[in-house]
C-alpha cells in the first residue's frame, strides 16, 4: 500500500503539467491538447498577409481572450512561456538563423509586458538562431488608445508613433506582439525599422482579432 501511494506521488511530481490547466500532459507538448481545444489554438496557426505578414497562435476571442486579459496585469512567464512555445512550433521555418526579434513597446507608464515576454520566449526556443532587440525600437509619441477607433483612425493614431535606435542591419527583422487587430500599429513600427534600412519580416502574436471585431472588442489594446 505505501509502495503504491509513494509511486503514485512521484508520478504526479515527475510528470510534465501544462502550464495552463496544470494538469498532467505530454511532455513535447507545450500546452495540453485540452487547452489547446479550449483556447482555440490552430495547428500550424493562422497566418495572413495584410497589412504585413503575420502569424497568430489563434483568434482573439473567448477563452484565449479573457486568458490573455488576465496575463496582462499579472503575468505567469510560465504561461507565456508555454504560449511561445506553442508559437515556435507554428513558425519555427520563418526564423533564419541570426534574426531579431523585436517586442513592440507601449508608451504607457504601465507598459503591457506581453510583447516583451513572448519575444524572450520565442528568442529562447529558438536557442542561438534569434536574437531578442528591445531597443531596437521606441516610441517616439504618445498615442490615443484604440479600442473606440476605426482602421482609417488607427492608422493616423499611429502614424510617426515609432523610431529606430540603430539604422541599417543586416539581420531580418520579426516584429513582436500580443494581439493584432487592424495592424495599424504593427505597420507604424515596421514602418519606422524600414526607414532606416532594416529588412521587416512581418509579426507574430498571440491572438487575430476576429474580422469586424476591432471596435466591439473593449479588451483590446487596438493594435
Amino acid at each position: 500500500m505505501l509502495h503504491q501511494l509513494w509511486r503514485a506521488g512521484l508520478a504526479l511530481i515527475s510528470s510534465p503539467c501544462c502550464p495552463v490547466c496544470t494538469r498532467a500532459t505530454d511532455a513535447d507538448l507545450p500546452v495540453c491538447v485540452g487547452c489547446q481545444q479550449r483556447l482555440g489554438l490552430v495547428e500550424g496557426g493562422l497566418l495572413g498577409d495584410e497589412p504585413l505578414l503575420w502569424c497568430a497562435l489563434g483568434t482573439y476571442a473567448g477563452e484565449l481572450r479573457r486568458l490573455l486579459l488576465r496575463q496582462r496585469p499579472t503575468p505567469r512567464p510560465a504561461v507565456i512561456r508555454a504560449l511561445a512555445a506553442q508559437l515556435h512550433r507554428c513558425c519555427t521555418g520563418a526564423l533564419p538563423p541570426g534574426c531579431l526579434l523585436v517586442p513592440i513597446p507601449s508608451w504607457k507608464r504601465s507598459a503591457n509586458p506581453l510583447p516583451q515576454l513572448l519575444a524572450a520566449g520565442l528568442a529562447e526556443q529558438a536557442g542561438p538562431g534569434a536574437h531578442l532587440a528591445p531597443g531596437l525600437l521606441k516610441r517616439a509619441r504618445a498615442t490615443v488608445g484604440q479600442h473606440h477607433l476605426d482602421r482609417r483612425q488607427r492608422l493616423d493614431n499611429q502614424r510617426g508613433s515609432f523610431a529606430c535606435v540603430a539604422g541599417m542591419g543586416r539581420a531580418p527583422v520579426w516584429l513582436v506582439d500580443d494581439i493584432l487587430t487592424t495592424g495599424a500599429t504593427a505597420l507604424a513600427a515596421a514602418t519606422a525599422l524600414q526607414n532606416d534600412g532594416w529588412a521587416v519580416q512581418g509579426l507574430l502574436c498571440l491572438g487575430r482579432t476576429p474580422p469586424g471585431g476591432a471596435r466591439r472588442d473593449l479588451g483590446c489594446p487596438g493594435r
